[in-house]
């Protein structure tokens, strides 16, 4: 029996994970996704590059490039889904997040 994963990591976004890891050439990237106080609603996503998982972090492989979320971030994201888009606002991973009862204009701020 397989274990639910709390959150989920889309086509788009594992597919713009793989073309940035790619570009850098370091095969060891993954895409780590936390939370972190700040921003205009009071908790804000962070996106960033990392060469390992740390000790509890969820760890999500999708189309061959993993993505790391440590366990206080988790909590937070727990039935979200970390995405990608591009459109005339610019290209951006964001989160889709059920978790929160409101959000910033910009999608990158929240509050729970």
């Amino acid at each position: 029996m397989s274990e639910q994963i709390p959150i989920k990591f889309t086509d788009a976004a594992a597919n713009r994970v793989k073309e940035l890891i790619d570009e850098e050439e370091n095969p060891n990237l993954k895409l780590r996704v936390y939370v972190t106080g700040g921003g205009c609603s009071g908790f804000q996503y962070g996106f960033t590059f990392d060469e390992k998982a740390n000790p509890g972090d969820l760890e999500i492989v999708k189309n061959g490039v993993t993505m790391v979320v440590d366990p206080m971030s988790i909590q937070y994201l727990v039935d979200g889904e970390v995405d990608y888009t591009e459109g005339l606002e610019g290209a951006r991973f964001f989160v889709n997040n059920p978790n929160a009862t409101t959000t910033c204009g910009c999608g990158a701020s929240f509050s729970v």
